[in-house]
């Protein structure tokens, strides 16, 4: 589930618990919104860590020979942004 997903369930929880005045004998909705409106926090605000927490890294890696030595020299760089 990502971002979207937290926020939907948010508002089906917020219409339910808030909008609907139906009353059914065998669920409360206005609980049954709240628990949804609660777990759609939850949802939204760990997809929004995960989201936070990637971050794009670029590897660069250079193999070339020195002449005035005649060695191999490689060079590996690692660019975080």
């Amino acid at each position: 589930m990502g971002i979207g997903s937290g926020i939907f369930i948010f508002v089906v929880g917020l219409i339910l618990a808030l909008a609907v005045q139906v009353q059914v004998d065998w669920i409360d909705l206005r609980i049954t919104g709240y628990i949804l409106m609660g777990a759609g926090l939850v949802i939204f605000v760990i997809s929004l860590v995960f989201a936070l927490r990637r971050r794009p890294y670029r590897t660069v890696r250079r193999e070339r020979v020195d002449p005035a030595t005649g060695e191999r020299v490689v060079e590996r760089r690692t660019d975080e942004y």
